[in-house]
Protein backbone atom coordinates (compact mmCIF):
# COMPACT_ATOMS: atom_id res chain seq x y z
CA UNK A 1 0.00 0.00 0.00
CA UNK A 2 1.13 3.18 -1.30
CA UNK A 3 1.62 6.16 1.46
CA UNK A 4 -0.11 9.25 0.91
CA UNK A 5 1.85 12.04 0.30
CA UNK A 6 1.38 15.04 2.78
CA UNK A 7 0.80 18.30 0.91
CA UNK A 8 0.54 21.86 2.37
CA UNK A 9 -3.31 21.28 2.74
CA UNK A 10 -2.93 18.64 5.67
CA UNK A 11 -1.23 21.20 7.47
CA UNK A 12 -2.59 22.81 10.44
CA UNK A 13 -3.01 26.78 9.09
CA UNK A 14 -1.10 29.21 10.74
CA UNK A 15 -2.42 32.97 11.51
CA UNK A 16 -0.08 35.17 13.35
CA UNK A 17 -1.90 37.49 15.65
CA UNK A 18 -1.47 39.97 13.73
CA UNK A 19 -4.01 38.56 10.81
CA UNK A 20 -1.02 37.37 8.80
CA UNK A 21 -1.12 33.73 7.78
CA UNK A 22 2.16 32.06 7.26
CA UNK A 23 3.23 29.52 4.55
CA UNK A 24 5.29 26.24 5.72
CA UNK A 25 8.02 27.09 2.88
CA UNK A 26 9.37 30.43 2.05
CA UNK A 27 11.00 30.83 -1.35
CA UNK A 28 13.03 33.47 -3.15
CA UNK A 29 9.65 34.38 -5.37
CA UNK A 30 8.44 35.48 -2.33
CA UNK A 31 10.97 38.29 -1.69
CA UNK A 32 10.86 38.74 -5.61
CA UNK A 33 9.94 42.35 -5.65
CA UNK A 34 12.14 43.71 -2.84
CA UNK A 35 15.15 46.43 -3.94
CA UNK A 36 17.83 45.56 -1.41
CA UNK A 37 18.43 49.43 -1.71
CA UNK A 38 15.24 50.42 -1.49
CA UNK A 39 13.44 48.58 0.99
CA UNK A 40 16.47 46.79 3.13
CA UNK A 41 19.67 49.02 2.57
CA UNK A 42 22.71 48.33 4.80
CA UNK A 43 22.60 48.91 8.60
CA UNK A 44 23.17 52.78 9.59
CA UNK A 45 21.27 53.51 6.07
CA UNK A 46 18.21 54.53 5.01
CA UNK A 47 15.76 53.20 5.51
CA UNK A 48 17.05 51.41 8.82
CA UNK A 49 15.73 47.93 7.99
CA UNK A 50 18.68 46.16 9.63
CA UNK A 51 19.10 48.49 12.13
CA UNK A 52 20.09 52.60 12.76
CA UNK A 53 23.89 51.84 13.38
CA UNK A 54 26.67 50.27 10.85
CA UNK A 55 28.23 47.85 12.96
CA UNK A 56 25.39 47.62 16.01
CA UNK A 57 26.05 45.65 18.56
CA UNK A 58 29.53 44.54 17.53
CA UNK A 59 30.45 48.53 18.20
CA UNK A 60 27.90 48.80 20.96
CA UNK A 61 26.09 46.52 22.30
CA UNK A 62 22.56 47.24 23.53
CA UNK A 63 22.42 49.28 26.74
CA UNK A 64 20.74 46.93 30.32
CA UNK A 65 18.37 48.78 32.04
CA UNK A 66 16.12 46.91 34.20
CA UNK A 67 12.79 48.40 35.77
CA UNK A 68 13.82 49.12 39.98
CA UNK A 69 12.30 51.40 42.57
CA UNK A 70 10.19 50.65 45.87
CA UNK A 71 9.46 51.65 48.95
CA UNK A 72 11.70 54.96 50.22
CA UNK A 73 13.96 56.66 48.27
CA UNK A 74 16.80 54.84 50.62
CA UNK A 75 15.90 51.55 49.86
CA UNK A 76 15.35 52.34 45.83
CA UNK A 77 18.87 53.83 45.75
CA UNK A 78 20.22 50.69 47.51
CA UNK A 79 18.61 49.02 44.77
CA UNK A 80 19.88 50.87 42.11
CA UNK A 81 23.70 50.55 43.30
CA UNK A 82 23.41 46.67 43.63
CA UNK A 83 21.93 46.57 40.00
CA UNK A 84 24.81 48.77 38.86
CA UNK A 85 27.13 47.29 40.93
CA UNK A 86 26.55 44.02 39.10
CA UNK A 87 27.08 45.27 35.52
CA UNK A 88 23.87 47.31 34.83
CA UNK A 89 24.91 50.30 32.65
CA UNK A 90 21.73 52.13 33.19
CA UNK A 91 18.20 53.02 35.38
CA UNK A 92 15.26 52.50 35.48
CA UNK A 93 13.27 53.99 37.70
CA UNK A 94 9.58 52.79 38.82
CA UNK A 95 7.35 55.42 40.91
CA UNK A 96 4.49 54.42 43.37
CA UNK A 97 1.20 54.82 42.37
CA UNK A 98 0.56 58.14 44.40
CA UNK A 99 3.50 59.66 42.86
CA UNK A 100 2.26 58.96 39.36
CA UNK A 101 -1.21 60.20 39.67
CA UNK A 102 0.06 63.36 41.85
CA UNK A 103 -0.88 62.22 45.70
CA UNK A 104 1.71 63.05 48.66
CA UNK A 105 2.36 60.38 50.87
CA UNK A 106 0.26 61.61 53.33
CA UNK A 107 -3.19 61.67 51.39
CA UNK A 108 -5.86 59.76 52.90
CA UNK A 109 -6.23 58.26 49.11
CA UNK A 110 -2.11 57.36 49.58
CA UNK A 111 -1.92 55.50 52.25
CA UNK A 112 -1.82 51.59 51.37
CA UNK A 113 0.15 52.65 48.00
CA UNK A 114 2.78 54.17 49.24
CA UNK A 115 6.23 52.51 48.11
CA UNK A 116 4.23 49.41 46.73
CA UNK A 117 4.67 49.44 43.25
CA UNK A 118 8.08 51.80 43.01
CA UNK A 119 9.31 53.99 44.88
CA UNK A 120 7.49 57.42 46.88
CA UNK A 121 8.40 60.86 45.99
CA UNK A 122 6.84 63.76 47.57
CA UNK A 123 9.52 66.53 47.51
CA UNK A 124 12.82 67.39 45.84
CA UNK A 125 14.31 65.90 49.09
CA UNK A 126 13.18 62.39 48.44
CA UNK A 127 15.24 62.40 44.65
CA UNK A 128 18.25 63.99 46.43
CA UNK A 129 18.20 60.84 48.73
CA UNK A 130 17.18 58.44 45.72
CA UNK A 131 20.34 59.40 43.12
CA UNK A 132 23.07 60.08 46.30
CA UNK A 133 26.02 58.89 45.24
CA UNK A 134 24.85 58.18 41.94
CA UNK A 135 26.87 60.73 39.44
CA UNK A 136 24.24 61.88 36.74
CA UNK A 137 26.89 63.42 34.27
CA UNK A 138 28.05 59.66 33.50
CA UNK A 139 24.47 57.34 34.32
CA UNK A 140 21.48 57.40 32.18
CA UNK A 141 18.23 57.25 33.89
CA UNK A 142 15.23 56.60 32.66
CA UNK A 143 11.91 57.92 34.75
CA UNK A 144 9.16 55.85 34.18
CA UNK A 145 6.30 58.61 35.03
CA UNK A 146 3.72 60.14 32.83
CA UNK A 147 0.95 62.18 34.05
CA UNK A 148 3.39 64.47 36.80
CA UNK A 149 6.49 64.17 34.19
CA UNK A 150 6.97 67.61 34.48
CA UNK A 151 7.29 67.49 37.86
CA UNK A 152 9.43 64.56 38.62
CA UNK A 153 11.64 65.60 35.64
CA UNK A 154 11.98 69.35 37.11
CA UNK A 155 13.04 67.31 40.37
CA UNK A 156 15.61 65.34 38.32
CA UNK A 157 17.34 68.32 36.89
CA UNK A 158 17.28 70.39 40.17
CA UNK A 159 19.22 67.11 41.65
CA UNK A 160 21.56 67.42 39.10
CA UNK A 161 22.62 70.90 39.53
CA UNK A 162 22.48 70.17 42.84
CA UNK A 163 25.43 68.46 41.83
CA UNK A 164 27.38 70.59 39.54
CA UNK A 165 26.13 68.77 36.30
CA UNK A 166 24.94 71.13 33.55
CA UNK A 167 21.67 70.35 32.05
CA UNK A 168 23.68 69.76 28.72
CA UNK A 169 25.32 67.09 29.97
CA UNK A 170 22.55 65.20 31.11
CA UNK A 171 21.24 61.81 29.37
CA UNK A 172 17.79 60.78 30.57
CA UNK A 173 14.59 59.53 29.48
CA UNK A 174 11.42 60.47 31.08
CA UNK A 175 8.53 57.97 29.80
CA UNK A 176 6.27 61.29 29.29
CA UNK A 177 3.63 59.26 27.12
CA UNK A 178 0.08 60.51 28.26
CA UNK A 179 -2.06 59.41 25.31
CA UNK A 180 -1.13 55.62 26.22
CA UNK A 181 -1.68 55.75 29.60
CA UNK A 182 -5.69 56.88 28.40
CA UNK A 183 -5.64 53.78 26.50
CA UNK A 184 -3.89 51.14 28.43
CA UNK A 185 -2.89 52.29 32.46
CA UNK A 186 -5.26 54.49 33.11
CA UNK A 187 -2.41 56.96 35.39
CA UNK A 188 -4.31 59.91 33.82
CA UNK A 189 -4.88 62.70 36.18
CA UNK A 190 -6.03 65.90 33.35
CA UNK A 191 -8.12 65.58 30.08
CA UNK A 192 -6.63 65.11 27.00
CA UNK A 193 -5.58 68.19 25.32
CA UNK A 194 -3.32 69.82 28.34
CA UNK A 195 -1.97 66.57 29.09
CA UNK A 196 -0.54 66.53 25.83
CA UNK A 197 0.20 70.21 26.10
CA UNK A 198 2.40 69.17 29.52
CA UNK A 199 4.22 66.60 27.39
CA UNK A 200 5.06 69.10 24.38
CA UNK A 201 6.71 71.55 26.86
CA UNK A 202 8.80 68.88 28.21
CA UNK A 203 9.52 67.86 24.39
CA UNK A 204 9.88 72.02 23.78
CA UNK A 205 12.16 72.37 27.20
CA UNK A 206 14.48 69.69 26.67
CA UNK A 207 15.28 70.94 22.42
CA UNK A 208 16.32 73.76 23.95
CA UNK A 209 17.93 73.64 27.22
CA UNK A 210 18.78 69.51 27.95
CA UNK A 211 19.87 68.31 24.13
CA UNK A 212 20.96 64.87 25.61
CA UNK A 213 17.85 64.27 27.10
CA UNK A 214 15.18 61.60 25.42
CA UNK A 215 12.17 64.01 26.20
CA UNK A 216 9.48 61.25 25.38
CA UNK A 217 9.03 57.27 24.71
CA UNK A 218 6.10 56.55 23.08
CA UNK A 219 4.87 53.00 24.63
CA UNK A 220 3.38 50.61 22.61
CA UNK A 221 4.63 48.28 25.04
CA UNK A 222 1.43 49.07 27.34
CA UNK A 223 -0.81 48.83 24.37
CA UNK A 224 0.30 45.48 23.52
CA UNK A 225 0.35 44.54 26.84
CA UNK A 226 -3.95 46.10 26.79
CA UNK A 227 -4.90 43.71 24.17
CA UNK A 228 -3.21 45.00 20.78
CA UNK A 229 -1.98 42.58 18.04
CA UNK A 230 2.32 43.22 17.35
CA UNK A 231 1.23 45.18 14.53
CA UNK A 232 -1.20 47.68 16.67
CA UNK A 233 1.10 48.11 18.94
CA UNK A 234 3.27 49.36 16.62
CA UNK A 235 0.57 51.47 14.24
CA UNK A 236 -1.08 53.20 17.83
CA UNK A 237 2.25 54.12 19.06
CA UNK A 238 2.80 55.53 15.89
CA UNK A 239 -0.01 57.74 15.89
CA UNK A 240 0.71 58.75 19.27
CA UNK A 241 4.27 60.15 18.81
CA UNK A 242 2.84 61.85 15.53
CA UNK A 243 0.55 63.64 17.28
CA UNK A 244 3.09 64.53 19.52
CA UNK A 245 4.82 65.80 16.73
CA UNK A 246 2.41 68.10 15.14
CA UNK A 247 1.82 69.85 18.39
CA UNK A 248 5.73 70.85 19.02
CA UNK A 249 5.40 71.90 15.52
CA UNK A 250 2.85 74.27 16.14
CA UNK A 251 4.88 76.21 18.73
CA UNK A 252 7.46 76.29 15.87
CA UNK A 253 9.86 74.64 16.41
CA UNK A 254 11.66 72.35 13.23
CA UNK A 255 11.17 68.47 13.00
CA UNK A 256 15.17 68.06 13.11
CA UNK A 257 15.11 70.22 16.26
CA UNK A 258 13.80 67.67 18.12
CA UNK A 259 12.27 63.99 16.78
CA UNK A 260 16.28 63.01 17.12
CA UNK A 261 15.78 62.39 20.51
CA UNK A 262 12.32 60.77 20.14
CA UNK A 263 12.26 57.31 21.59
CA UNK A 264 9.79 54.09 21.54
CA UNK A 265 9.21 51.58 23.71
CA UNK A 266 8.00 48.34 22.01
CA UNK A 267 7.16 44.73 23.99
CA UNK A 268 8.47 41.74 23.24
CA UNK A 269 6.63 38.32 23.68
CA UNK A 270 4.37 35.83 21.19
CA UNK A 271 5.67 34.69 17.90
CA UNK A 272 9.35 35.41 17.92
CA UNK A 273 9.25 36.15 14.29
CA UNK A 274 6.38 38.02 14.16
CA UNK A 275 8.07 40.21 16.70
CA UNK A 276 11.36 40.62 15.19
CA UNK A 277 9.80 41.34 11.37
CA UNK A 278 7.68 44.02 13.63
CA UNK A 279 10.51 46.11 14.87
CA UNK A 280 12.39 45.89 11.33
CA UNK A 281 8.93 47.09 9.48
CA UNK A 282 9.13 49.65 12.56
CA UNK A 283 12.37 51.02 11.32
CA UNK A 284 11.65 51.18 7.99
CA UNK A 285 8.55 53.08 8.43
CA UNK A 286 9.22 55.23 10.87
CA UNK A 287 12.02 56.45 8.72
CA UNK A 288 9.95 57.04 5.95
CA UNK A 289 7.47 58.87 7.58
CA UNK A 290 10.00 61.28 9.11
CA UNK A 291 11.24 62.40 5.37
CA UNK A 292 8.47 62.13 3.94
CA UNK A 293 5.79 63.56 5.40
CA UNK A 294 7.74 66.03 7.46
CA UNK A 295 10.82 66.55 5.14
CA UNK A 296 13.62 65.69 7.80
CA UNK A 297 16.77 66.82 6.92
CA UNK A 298 18.74 65.43 9.85
CA UNK A 299 19.06 61.15 9.07
CA UNK A 300 19.23 60.91 13.20
CA UNK A 301 16.28 61.93 13.03
CA UNK A 302 14.68 58.97 10.56
CA UNK A 303 16.08 56.75 13.08
CA UNK A 304 13.85 54.79 15.36
CA UNK A 305 15.49 54.71 18.83
CA UNK A 306 14.12 52.23 21.23
CA UNK A 307 14.03 50.11 24.30
CA UNK A 308 12.60 46.28 23.56
CA UNK A 309 11.90 43.57 26.26
CA UNK A 310 10.02 43.18 28.58
CA UNK A 311 6.93 40.80 27.67
CA UNK A 312 5.37 41.07 30.62
CA UNK A 313 1.71 39.51 29.42
CA UNK A 314 3.72 36.70 28.17
CA UNK A 315 4.48 35.90 31.44
CA UNK A 316 2.45 33.06 33.97
CA UNK A 317 1.90 32.52 37.20
CA UNK A 318 2.12 28.94 37.40
CA UNK A 319 5.20 27.57 37.12
CA UNK A 320 6.96 30.76 37.51
CA UNK A 321 10.73 29.61 37.26
CA UNK A 322 9.47 28.63 33.50
CA UNK A 323 9.56 32.61 33.42
CA UNK A 324 13.03 32.67 33.43
CA UNK A 325 13.16 30.65 29.95
CA UNK A 326 10.80 32.69 28.47
CA UNK A 327 12.12 36.15 29.31
CA UNK A 328 15.68 34.46 27.87
CA UNK A 329 13.54 34.05 24.66
CA UNK A 330 12.54 37.63 24.58
CA UNK A 331 16.32 38.73 25.47
CA UNK A 332 17.27 36.91 22.09
CA UNK A 333 13.99 38.11 19.94
CA UNK A 334 15.16 41.71 21.18
CA UNK A 335 18.34 41.33 20.10
CA UNK A 336 17.57 40.23 16.97
CA UNK A 337 15.34 42.68 16.62
CA UNK A 338 17.96 45.47 17.08
CA UNK A 339 17.13 46.96 20.20
CA UNK A 340 19.40 49.96 21.51
CA UNK A 341 18.30 48.80 24.95
CA UNK A 342 16.86 46.08 26.94
CA UNK A 343 14.73 45.35 29.77
CA UNK A 344 13.39 42.10 31.40
CA UNK A 345 10.36 41.62 33.17
CA UNK A 346 11.48 39.32 35.99
CA UNK A 347 10.52 35.53 36.67
CA UNK A 348 8.49 36.51 39.96
CA UNK A 349 6.47 39.87 38.62
CA UNK A 350 3.27 37.66 38.08
CA UNK A 351 3.61 38.00 42.47
CA UNK A 352 4.86 40.64 42.87
CA UNK A 353 7.51 43.94 41.96
CA UNK A 354 10.86 42.16 41.46
CA UNK A 355 12.90 40.64 44.01
CA UNK A 356 16.99 41.32 44.17
CA UNK A 357 17.33 38.00 43.02
CA UNK A 358 14.68 37.74 40.22
CA UNK A 359 16.22 41.44 39.05
CA UNK A 360 19.61 39.77 39.08
CA UNK A 361 18.67 37.02 37.55
CA UNK A 362 17.29 38.97 34.58
CA UNK A 363 20.30 41.10 34.25
CA UNK A 364 22.54 38.25 33.59
CA UNK A 365 20.09 36.64 31.77
CA UNK A 366 21.55 39.79 29.51
CA UNK A 367 24.81 39.30 30.11
CA UNK A 368 24.77 36.06 29.01
CA UNK A 369 23.27 36.86 26.03
CA UNK A 370 25.37 39.61 25.14
CA UNK A 371 28.76 37.47 25.84
CA UNK A 372 28.52 34.00 25.55
CA UNK A 373 26.26 33.62 22.33
CA UNK A 374 27.90 35.35 19.48
CA UNK A 375 24.52 37.33 18.90
CA UNK A 376 26.36 40.83 18.76
CA UNK A 377 29.29 39.34 16.34
CA UNK A 378 27.06 40.09 13.20
CA UNK A 379 24.45 43.29 12.41
CA UNK A 380 20.82 41.50 11.94
CA UNK A 381 21.71 37.94 11.10
CA UNK A 382 18.10 37.10 10.29
CA UNK A 383 18.25 40.06 7.16
CA UNK A 384 17.99 38.24 3.85
CA UNK A 385 16.08 35.66 5.00
CA UNK A 386 13.14 34.81 2.62
CA UNK A 387 10.80 34.50 5.39
CA UNK A 388 11.90 37.47 7.43
CA UNK A 389 11.93 39.60 4.73
CA UNK A 390 8.33 38.43 3.29
CA UNK A 391 7.32 38.88 6.88
CA UNK A 392 8.79 42.59 7.60
CA UNK A 393 6.77 43.66 4.47
CA UNK A 394 3.59 42.28 5.59
CA UNK A 395 3.79 43.75 9.46
CA UNK A 396 4.57 47.13 7.72
CA UNK A 397 1.31 46.60 5.60
CA UNK A 398 -0.80 45.46 8.97
CA UNK A 399 0.88 48.28 10.86
CA UNK A 400 0.05 51.17 8.35
CA UNK A 401 -3.54 49.62 8.69
CA UNK A 402 -3.65 50.36 12.30
CA UNK A 403 -2.64 54.21 11.65
CA UNK A 404 -5.02 54.23 8.97
CA UNK A 405 -8.17 53.23 11.26
CA UNK A 406 -6.64 55.95 13.78
CA UNK A 407 -7.30 58.62 10.76
CA UNK A 408 -10.66 56.82 10.55
CA UNK A 409 -11.80 57.75 13.73
CA UNK A 410 -11.09 61.64 13.63
CA UNK A 411 -6.91 61.37 15.22
CA UNK A 412 -5.75 59.71 18.10
CA UNK A 413 -7.04 62.61 20.47
CA UNK A 414 -11.06 62.12 19.35
CA UNK A 415 -9.97 57.84 19.17
CA UNK A 416 -9.14 58.07 23.50
CA UNK A 417 -11.75 60.87 24.32
CA UNK A 418 -14.58 58.81 22.65
CA UNK A 419 -13.13 55.59 24.02
CA UNK A 420 -13.17 54.15 20.11
CA UNK A 421 -9.37 52.76 20.96
CA UNK A 422 -9.85 51.55 24.41
CA UNK A 423 -12.76 49.80 23.19
CA UNK A 424 -11.31 47.86 20.33
CA UNK A 425 -8.52 46.75 22.55
CA UNK A 426 -10.63 45.66 25.75
CA UNK A 427 -12.65 43.29 23.08
CA UNK A 428 -9.22 41.71 21.35
CA UNK A 429 -7.82 40.92 25.55
CA UNK A 430 -10.91 39.43 26.50
CA UNK A 431 -10.65 37.40 23.28
CA UNK A 432 -7.36 36.78 23.97
CA UNK A 433 -7.57 35.40 27.49
CA UNK A 434 -10.87 33.08 26.26
CA UNK A 435 -8.57 31.37 23.87
CA UNK A 436 -5.81 30.73 26.35
CA UNK A 437 -9.34 28.88 28.87
CA UNK A 438 -10.20 27.05 25.94
CA UNK A 439 -6.54 26.08 24.75
CA UNK A 440 -6.73 27.80 21.45
CA UNK A 441 -3.45 29.68 22.52
CA UNK A 442 -0.99 26.80 24.26
CA UNK A 443 0.65 28.57 27.42
CA UNK A 444 3.08 25.81 28.63
CA UNK A 445 2.03 25.04 32.34
CA UNK A 446 -1.35 27.11 32.30
CA UNK A 447 -3.51 24.86 29.39
CA UNK A 448 -1.16 22.65 28.89
CA UNK A 449 1.70 20.19 30.76
CA UNK A 450 0.29 21.32 34.26
CA UNK A 451 2.02 19.49 37.19
CA UNK A 452 -0.20 17.33 38.92
CA UNK A 453 1.99 17.80 42.56
CA UNK A 454 1.82 20.79 44.12
CA UNK A 455 4.31 23.34 41.93
CA UNK A 456 6.36 25.60 42.78
CA UNK A 457 5.39 28.95 43.96
CA UNK A 458 6.98 32.57 44.55
CA UNK A 459 6.95 33.07 48.29
CA UNK A 460 9.20 36.74 48.64
CA UNK A 461 6.45 38.93 47.92
CA UNK A 462 7.03 42.47 48.72
CA UNK A 463 3.86 44.19 50.72
CA UNK A 464 2.69 47.36 51.84
CA UNK A 465 6.08 47.97 54.30
CA UNK A 466 4.24 50.44 57.42
CA UNK A 467 7.71 51.50 58.89
CA UNK A 468 8.74 52.80 54.91
CA UNK A 469 5.30 54.60 55.26
CA UNK A 470 5.73 56.80 58.22
CA UNK A 471 9.03 57.37 57.65
CA UNK A 472 8.14 59.02 54.13
CA UNK A 473 5.20 60.79 55.68
CA UNK A 474 7.09 61.47 58.69
CA UNK A 475 10.04 63.51 55.99
CA UNK A 476 7.62 65.40 54.20
CA UNK A 477 6.10 66.96 57.27
CA UNK A 478 9.66 67.52 58.30
CA UNK A 479 10.77 69.14 54.66
CA UNK A 480 6.92 71.37 54.77
CA UNK A 481 8.09 72.17 58.32
CA UNK A 482 11.75 73.49 57.24
CA UNK A 483 11.02 75.43 53.79
CA UNK A 484 10.04 78.76 53.01
CA UNK A 485 6.36 78.71 53.02
CA UNK A 486 5.93 82.01 51.48
CA UNK A 487 8.50 81.48 48.68
CA UNK A 488 6.23 77.93 47.86
CA UNK A 489 3.20 79.26 48.14
CA UNK A 490 4.65 82.21 45.68
CA UNK A 491 5.89 79.85 42.99
CA UNK A 492 2.91 77.73 43.01
CA UNK A 493 1.16 80.95 42.47
CA UNK A 494 3.71 81.51 39.26
CA UNK A 495 2.78 78.29 37.51
CA UNK A 496 -0.96 79.51 37.91
CA UNK A 497 -0.17 82.35 36.01
CA UNK A 498 2.00 80.58 33.61
CA UNK A 499 -0.99 78.38 32.56
CA UNK A 500 -3.03 81.27 32.16
CA UNK A 501 -0.83 82.67 29.69
CA UNK A 502 -0.60 79.33 28.09
CA UNK A 503 3.14 79.15 28.78
CA UNK A 504 5.63 76.29 28.79
CA UNK A 505 5.25 75.22 32.16
CA UNK A 506 8.85 73.56 32.67
CA UNK A 507 10.51 76.94 34.31
CA UNK A 508 8.42 77.19 36.60
CA UNK A 509 7.64 73.64 37.77
CA UNK A 510 11.43 73.74 38.19
CA UNK A 511 11.24 76.87 40.60
CA UNK A 512 8.24 75.23 42.61
CA UNK A 513 10.32 72.52 42.79
CA UNK A 514 13.79 74.20 43.98
CA UNK A 515 11.84 75.70 46.62
CA UNK A 516 10.28 72.28 47.85
CA UNK A 517 6.94 72.39 46.48
CA UNK A 518 6.09 68.84 46.99
CA UNK A 519 4.06 67.01 44.36
CA UNK A 520 0.58 67.07 44.85
CA UNK A 521 0.74 70.86 45.45
CA UNK A 522 1.79 71.10 42.35
CA UNK A 523 -0.65 68.56 40.91
CA UNK A 524 -3.32 70.83 42.39
CA UNK A 525 -2.84 73.66 40.77
CA UNK A 526 -2.65 71.99 37.66
CA UNK A 527 -6.11 70.21 38.36
CA UNK A 528 -7.50 73.44 39.63
CA UNK A 529 -6.90 75.07 35.86
CA UNK A 530 -7.17 72.03 33.80
CA UNK A 531 -9.50 69.98 35.86
CA UNK A 532 -9.80 66.09 35.67
CA UNK A 533 -10.26 63.66 32.58
CA UNK A 534 -13.61 62.06 33.18
CA UNK A 535 -13.37 58.45 31.07
CA UNK A 536 -15.57 57.86 28.50
CA UNK A 537 -18.25 54.71 28.36
CA UNK A 538 -17.12 52.52 26.27
CA UNK A 539 -19.39 49.18 26.90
Amino acid sequence: MTKKEITEKDLKKVVLESGIEVKPIYRPEDIKDIDYERDIGDPGEFPYTRGIHKFMYRYRPWTMRQYAGFGSPEDSNQRFKFLLAHGQDALNVAFDLPTQLGLDSDHPLAKWEVGRVGMAVDTLKDMEIAFDGIPLDKVSVSLTINATAPIILSMYFVVAEKQGVDLKKIRATPQNDILKEFISRGAWIFPVEPSVKLVCDIIEFCAKNAPKVYPVSVCGYHIRENGATPAQEVGYAFSIALTYIDKVLERGLKVDDFVPRFSFNFNVWGNMFEQIAKLRAARRLWAKIIRDRYGAKNPDSMKLKMIAGGGGSGLTYEQPLNNIVRAAYYALVAALSGTQTMALCTYDEAYTIPSAKASLIALRTMQILMEETGVCDTVDPLGGSYYIEWLTNEMEKKIVEAMEEVEKWGGMIRAIEKGYIQAKLAKQSYEYYRKIQTGEIVKVGVNKYRMEEEEEKVTEIYEFDENAYQRQVERLKEVKNSRNNLKVKESLEEIRKAIKRDENLMPYIMEAVRHYATVGEITQVLKDEYGVFKEPSIF
